[in-house]
């Protein structure tokens, strides 16, 4: 894993996220992207199984995870549509921005005058 990716994927999973564990799922998985995707699963998971969505003491705490629950979903359908692109990604070292590469020239013509 390169200092690009290793980037990426902190971008994606925060500052926090263990790089040795990184390194061993990028090796075992081979693209970042499948391993945003893994680990945030399984922090979806631990969410929706580990704990309860909402807890309510009556007139002293509210507390709900269920914001944090859809973020996760939205980010998961966000990496597994390819948004953004991972710089592993096929194709991610060419430009598909439909600009060639190089210079250009633009002819400038003086319009009449009313």
């Amino acid at each position: 894993m390169d200092a690009a990716v290793r980037a990426w994927l902190v971008s994606q999973l925060g500052a926090s996220t263990d790089l040795a564990d990184l390194d061993t799922r990028y090796t075992r998985l081979g693209t970042s992207r499948a391993v945003a995707l893994e680990i945030l699963r399984e922090r979806l998971a631990a969410l929706v199984h580990d704990q309860p969505s909402t807890l309510s003491v009556s007139g002293v705490v509210s507390l709900s995870f269920a914001e944090n629950i859809k973020a996760i979903e939205r980010q998961i359908e966000s990496l597994e549509n390819g948004e953004p692109p991972a710089p592993d990604d096929p194709g991610a070292t060419e430009p598909d921005d439909g600009v060639p590469d190089g210079y250009g020239i633009i002819q400038l013509i003086e319009r009449p005058r009313r």
